[in-house]
């Protein structure tokens, strides 16, 4: 990441009885400084809030996630992000499960794995 980096956290829910406290608090502690939130099923397109965190990611920014599937809808969605991510300039960071893409990590390692 460069100097002036962020990395940004995105998190989300199914239903509004679920709450975001665990994955706020991984975010956080990893060292997000803007966090982005949904409540939807992982089926929904339209997410503001991923919409949101990706249209504020700069060159050299890190998307962070604390699990795959609060993100990706299917592999073939994962990969598509991360092609849009690396086009910006920035990576993706899963907290659980070990996938970095932010210091050009092959991410096919592990996504086999999610799906």
């Amino acid at each position: 990441m460069g100097e002036w980096a962020v990395l940004v956290g995105y998190m989300r829910v199914s239903t509004v009885e679920q709450n975001l406290d665990l994955q706020r608090d991984a975010l956080e502690g990893a060292g997000c400084e803007r966090l982005y939130e949904d409540t939807c099923s992982g089926a929904v397109v339209d997410r503001p809030g991923l919409a949101k965190a990706l249209d504020q990611l700069r060159g050299g920014d890190d998307l962070v996630v604390w699990k795959l599937d609060r993100i990706g809808r299917s592999l073939g969605h994962v990969v598509e992000l991360v092609a849009t991510l690396r086009s910006k300039g920035s990576g993706l960071k899963v907290l659980t499960g070990g996938i970095d893409t932010t210091r050009g990590h092959a991410i096919e390692r592990g996504l086999g794995h999610f799906w």
